[in-house]
C-alpha cells in the first residue's frame, strides 16, 4: 500500500543501516539539515550551517511530517529514536525524541550522531517508563544488541512520524534528510519536515 511505503521511507529520514548487522558502535550517518533555497522535479537545495548542499531526488521521493505530541506518548512497547547525549555514569540524556508508527521499526541500534558535538542516537523499543522530576521521563531502550537507560527531560520536543505530501516541502521550509553520499554527489528518498512548517527537531 502507498500509505505503508510512505510511512517506511519516513522511518528511513531517522536510520542508519549501517548499524543494522553491526554491534561496534558506527559512525554518524551523513545527514543535511537546513532551510530550502531552491526545488526542482529531481533535487532540492538546503541552506545549511555549513553552506548550501543540494540532494538529489529519486522519482519515488516521500515526505515525513513530524508531529508534536505529549511526553505520554512514549510507552512500553513503543519503537522511538532519540537524539541523546551521554553522561558519565553511561546514561543518556534525551535532546528529542521521535516515535515511529506501529509496525515500524528501522535504524535500531546505538550509533553516532550530529546534533550537537558528541551526541548519539539511539533507536529501539521502549520497555520500562518511569516518571521522573518535573514530569522527565526515565526509559529503557533496547536494540538488537544492547540496552540504554534514558532520560527525557519534560521539555525536549516530542514529536510521531507521519505521511506527509510533497507540496509541503517548498522554499523557506525548514527540511532534515539523511542523505547517501555517491560518486555524483548526495541522493535522499525522503524529506523531513515540521507540522505548520516547524522545524525538525532531529
Amino acid at each position: 500500500m502507498k500509505t505503508s511505503a510512505a510511512l517506511a521511507l519516513a522511518a528511513l529520514t531517522l536510520s542508519a543501516t549501517a548499524v543494522l548487522a553491526q554491534p561496534a558502535t558506527p559512525p554518524a550517518p551523513a545527514v543535511v539539515r537546513g532551510t530550502v533555497t531552491a526545488m526542482t522535479d529531481t533535487s532540492v537545495t538546503v541552506k545549511t550551517d555549513k553552506g548550501p548542499q543540494t540532494v538529489t531526488l529519486p522519482a519515488s521521493w516521500s515526505v515525513a511530517v513530524m508531529k508534536p505530541v505529549a511526553i505520554d506518548a512514549i510507552q512500553p512497547g513503543s519503537f522511538i529514536g532519540t537524539a541523546e547525549m551521554p553522561g558519565k555514569d553511561g546514561m543518556g540524556k534525551s535532546l528529542e525524541v521521535h516515535v515511529f508508527p506501529p509496525g515500524v521499526k528501522m535504524g535500531e541500534g546505538h550509533y553516532g550522531w550530529d546534533l550537537k558535538p558528541g551526541s548519539m542516537m539511539t533507536n529501539g523499543t521502549v520497555g520500562t517508563v518511569v516518571t521522573g522530576k518535573k514530569g522527565s521521563r526515565e526509559l529503557d531502550v533496547t536494540y538488537s544488541y544492547g540496552t540504554r537507560h534514558i532520560t527525557v527531560p519534560a521539555k525536549v520536543p516530542v514529536v510521531q512520524i507521519g505521511p506527509g505530501k510533497r507540496e509541503m516541502v517548498k522554499v523557506g521550509t525548514p527540511v532534515f534528510m539523511v542523505v547517501q553520499k555517491t560518486a555524483t554527489g548526495m541522493i535522499a528518498g525522503s524529506i523531513s519536515v515540521g507540522e505548520n512548517g516547524a522545524k525538525p527537531p532531529m
